[in-house]
């Protein structure tokens, strides 16, 4: 074989090892990212469920607190008879 045509098998192989390998780390990577995801996709679903079930508490605490108490609105007048200071019949 000629000086050339052993430089161009070189040059052939070279690239296409280097190929290869770059092929199959950008797979991985492409692998990680995507495993990366679902670790995340995972934790925000079960972040998502802990604030339902909050939320679920609190309007059950929500409902006992008013079966127990008298709430007003705030908007409601007061009594008249408590804050008036006058004793009227």
């Amino acid at each position: 074989m000629s000086r050339a045509s052993k430089l161009t098998l070189f040059g052939t192989s070279l690239f296409t090892a280097s190929t290869i390998v770059f092929v199959h780390f950008q797979q991985k990577s492409e692998q990680q990212a995507m495993h990366q995801g679902v670790v995340r996709d995972l934790e925000q679903q079960r972040v998502k469920r802990e604030r339902q079930l909050d939320f679920a508490m609190q309007k059950a605490l929500e409902e006992e607190y008013k079966r127990e108490q008298d709430v007003h609105s705030s908007l409601e007048s007061p009594l008249r008879s408590e804050g008036s200071g006058t004793n009227r019949p």
